[in-house]
């Protein structure tokens, strides 16, 4: 019986692992004891300039908390989640117990079937629309996990939300150490590492948008990242659909509601309708922004994640680190 729940524990934990998460830095760790999985924080994956806090690193693996429920479902196991459940231990951000049997629902089999197909999408969308109907269930999705999807349909405020990653990312190449971590996260074409965001994740050529989100400087001027074969251009590049994820609070516990809200909504939205998304937190990073975006534009309550969704053209590839270098078989 344990060598099943150890078996089944592994591919649980394999699957976590495709999570997204800030600079693809896999900012997790697990350990299994019995029919227990705990979930840490890897301290020494944190972005120390970017995310001095933690703040995105816990909403990352807030995500892999989820994609490990999608996952225990699908193994046949009903999943109980303890969020930080030793205050002496703040790395510590969740115990999973692997608990009965449950049978996989079809909904659910959706999700997982997900888990490992999806991507981050870095660059313009397909011109083709989101539709309304499934823009209201991702919001009921958030809702699910204790966060708020707020899609952006005013014109004004989606272009100020997007000027405001464009000087928040000038902000950020301003700062030397910036730099420094970002060149830590993106190695150069041909790097083995099975971490960061490697040449294959992001466009060689950025194209533009109206309203126009900047993207991070992964190349760093080298003329790195992939070709986008003519056929995956969009003749019209389109935004997408502008969003922010945000939470009552801002401690811990909400950070990580947050994350398992961004995966589901992320699983959801490539199940039912194709949908990828693309990340913008350079603003939520700079703490004025921050704070100015939370008053102005989320009635008060904090911006966690800034979004686009859309229809993507084409695809990237990414890494993953294998399930031994992540998990611990506790005594």
């Amino acid at each position: 019986m344990d060598a099943k729940l150890a078996e089944d524990a592994r591919a649980a934990v394999d699957a976590a692992t495709w999570a997204p998460s800030v600079h693809n830095t896999q900012p997790w760790l697990f350990g299994r004891r019995g029919a227990r999985i705990s979930l840490r924080a890897d301290a020494d994956r944190r972005l120390t300039v970017a995310d001095p806090d933690g703040r995105e690193a816990q909403i990352s693996c807030g995500a892999a908390l989820f994609t490990l429920r999608v996952a225990a479902r699908e193994l046949g196991y009903e999943p109980r989640v303890d969020l930080l459940p030793d205050p002496d231990r703040p790395n510590l951000l969740a115990d999973v117990h692997l608990e009965g049997r449950a049978g996989a629902t079809d909904d659910n089999r959706r999700l997982y079937g997900e888990i490992r197909r999806r991507r981050t999408h870095r660059g313009a969308f397909k011109p083709d629309p989101v539709p309304e109907g499934l823009l209201a269930l991702l919001r009921q999705e958030a809702q699910r996990e204790g966060a708020a999807l707020r899609v952006i349909v005013d014109a004004h405020t989606q272009g100020a939300i997007a000027a405001l990653t464009v000087a928040a990312e000038h902000l950020h190449r301003l700062t030397p150490a910036y730099a420094g971590e970002l060149a830590r996260w993106a190695p150069a074409p041909g790097n083995p590492r099975r971490e960061g965001v490697h040449e294959a994740a992001y466009p060689k050529e950025e194209p533009r948008t109206e309203p126009h989100f900047a993207g991070r400087t992964f190349g760093r001027g080298h003329g790195w990242g992939a070709e986008t074969a003519a056929g995956d251009r969009p003749e019209e590049p389109a935004a997408g659909v502008a969003c922010v994820l945000t939470t009552k609070g801002d401690g811990p516990a909400d950070r990580l509601k947050a994350g398992q809200a961004m995966q589901r909504v992320l699983l959801r939205a490539a199940a039912e309708g194709e949908v990828s998304a693309a990340f913008h937190t350079q603003a939520l990073e700079v703490p004025e922004l921050r704070a100015f975006i939370g008053a102005r534009f989320c009635a008060g309550d904090h911006p966690q994640i800034i979004l686009r969704l859309g229809v993507a053209a084409g695809g990237f590839t990414t890494v993953r680190r294998p399930v031994g270098e992540v998990l611990t078989e506790e005594a």
